[in-house]
């Protein structure tokens, strides 16, 4: 006979069943007995966070740190709009989440009960809220549909992007059966691109190919395939901002690395570009912030596309859901009595680098900076970078570690993004087969002031974080704009002093915490962070007047309008061979 449990229990046992064996969130009356439910499960962790939008950072971090399916709870009211920011990353990302939501039970809805966003009788409509950050959005209102409702729920997110349960107080009480509950499937249901429409051109290719990498090959965990493909057309690789560790990383095609594409790129990416046969795009839509630079010369080439979306340039485009397996199919096709002949390998592959002008300020310069954690981070190491100027240098001039992962969330570029993802990849990072590692999130006290109170959650679960923060009393690039655009006669973006790391130190006893100001304390604040069992704090004293690597403010420095500061300095690797 089936027992009856709780739909939450239902909920956990489910999540447990496909290997999302975390949950991130933020307890409150209408989600505590999801908490509840986890609690007794032993495949199941929650973890809490200090706010929601960093709970669903988590997830998201834990998502594209290759561990699984990221899911975060919330509860109702503001709780569950706090989640919006967070998942509207995940949305324009396509980073797949599951997020469950809880609601005032559904005897109260639209009778002005605390918290009530049924969207009964002018209740806020909450569906509609998350209908527009989601690629599913459902509110479930029987017990008996939960089942069906969590499996919808994870196959849409599994196409990439975040899906939304909105799962009212009563619902989540109500006694199912456990025997009439749907099994969890693990089969993977997304749809396979054949290349057969793009193998021609690309064995016909009379000279070189340019593949640009997207974010799609990280999501996917494609890395391999793309280097097998690589190694079959003997192409140059570049990469969007946000898949700096898709291709290139130390020992693995860097030969054939070309660097970052777009407003925070290398120019020789749009040179390489310039001079192809052909240029293949994997995995991405080419938003402006990885295409910008590029559309001249990406119009002047023939130019073709895989991926789960079809790019905003005009190209032959061929649709996969699975991009592991179109690029095996397509690899295949290429091999033995199918290889191009054609092809050209250049000599060289010339690195290259924007170059801001001089800054005179107290403090570190990012491109030092950089440097240093270059030279200091060990193979494994995962990178978790924020936006703002301190996201463009880490970008710009941080290379991947062999076999770790580099992050930045630049679909809505969301501040303080970078202390939540960085916690989930910390604790996704035993599900994904790789052995322990050191999580390094980089980011301005902008974004700290944002999020950064979630280093306490890092304290809590003595997780294995350094949190480099570059501490410039600012909103930096927004005191550029006002420096550049608008004559600096005046900053609303300037903060005043503060000591990061001294204050953390005296807030979390036992938390390594620090303050440093030139280039030799970095390099050893950064050492004896990565020995500290548990999490440790760096805050680097850097100008707010630096100007980044960051083409729009290099171009708004020339006195002709033109990108006059941008050249081709050599970056820390020096010009390689081309070899596949």
């Amino acid at each position: 006979m089936p027992r009856k449990y709780r739909a939450v229990d239902h909920i956990v046992e489910y999540l447990a069943s496909i290997g999302a064996n975390h949950i991130f969130g933020v307890d409150g009356a209408n989600i505590e007995d999801l908490y509840d439910a986890a609690y007794f499960h032993a495949g199941v962790t929650a973890v809490l966070a200090k706010h929601e939008f960093s709970a669903a950072t988590m997830a998201d971090g834990y998502s594209r740190s290759g561990a699984g399916l990221g899911v975060v709870a919330a509860t109702s009211g503001g709780g569950a709009l706090n989640l919006v920011a967070g998942l509207g990353e995940s949305f324009a990302s396509r980073v797949p989440v599951l997020a469950l939501v809880g609601q005032t039970p559904t005897s109260l809805d639209g009778r002005g009960s605390f918290q009530d966003t049924s969207g009964c009788n002018g209740a806020l409509d909450v569906q509609a809220v998350f209908s527009a950050v989601s690629v599913h959005t459902e509110r479930v209102l029987r017990p008996a549909e939960i089942g069906a409702a969590l499996s919808r729920a994870v196959a849409a997110a599994r196409t990439g992007g975040p899906a939304v349960l909105l799962l009212p107080k009563d619902i989540q009480q109500a006694q199912v059966c456990a025997g009439a509950m749907p099994a969890a499937t693990t089969a993977d249901p997304r749809p396979i691109g054949n290349p057969h429409p793009i193998v021609g051109l690309l064995r016909d290719a009379g000279g070189t190919i340019t593949i640009i990498a997207g974010e799609q090959v990280a999501r996917d965990d494609a890395r391999v395939e793309l280097e097998q493909l690589r190694a079959v057309l003997r192409a140059r690789v570049a990469t969007v901002p946000d898949a700096k560790d898709a291709s290139g990383t130390p020992g693995f095609g860097r030969s054939s690395a070309l660097g970052v594409t777009g407003v925070m790129g290398h120019p020789g990416v749009v040179e390489a570009i310039a001079a192809s046969a052909v240029c293949l795009v994997v995995g991405t839509r080419l938003p402006v912030t990885a295409r910008a630079g590029l559309d001249e010369a990406l119009a002047a080439v023939r130019t073709v596309s895989i991926g789960s979306a079809r790019p905003y340039i005009p190209c032959a485009h061929v649709h996969t859901e699975d991009l592991r397996a179109t690029l095996r199919m397509l690899t295949h096709a290429l091999s033995g009595s199918g290889r191009p002949t054609s092809v050209r390998v250049p000599d060289v592959v010339r690195h290259s680098e924007l170059t801001p002008p001089t800054c005179v300020g107290t403090g570190v310069r990012y491109r030092d900076a950089m440097a240093v954690l270059d030279e200091v981070l060990p193979d494994g190491a995962d990178i978790v970078v924020d936006a703002g100027n301190t996201g463009a240098s880490a970008v710009h001039y941080l290379s991947p570690r062999r076999g770790g992962r580099f992050t930045v969330a630049l679909g809505m570029g969301g501040m303080g993004y970078s202390f939540g993802a960085g916690i989930g990849m910390a604790f996704g990072r035993a599900n994904t087969g790789r052995s322990d590692g050191r999580t390094v999130v980089v980011a301005g006290d902008g974004a700290f002031f944002m999020h950064g109170m979630e280093v306490h959650t890092a304290v809590q679960y003595r997780l294995p974080v350094t949190f480099v923060l570059f501490n410039n009393n600012a909103h930096a690039m927004c005191v550029t704009r006002e420096q550049l655009y608008y004559d600096s006669v005046y900053s609303y973006n300037r903060f005043r002093p503060s000591q990061l790391g001294a204050g953390l130190a005296a807030m979390f006893p036992g938390l390594m915490s620090m303050d440093v100001s030139d280039r030799k304390g970095l390099a050893n604040a950064v050492r004896t962070a990565l020995e500290v069992d548990g999490p440790a704090v760096i805050s680097v004293e850097c100008a707010a007047d630096e100007i980044p690597p960051f083409a729009p403010f290099l171009t708004g420095t020339s006195e002709s309008g033109a990108a006059s500061q941008i050249s081709t300095v050599k970056e820390r690797y020096p010009n390689v061979a081309a070899s596949a």
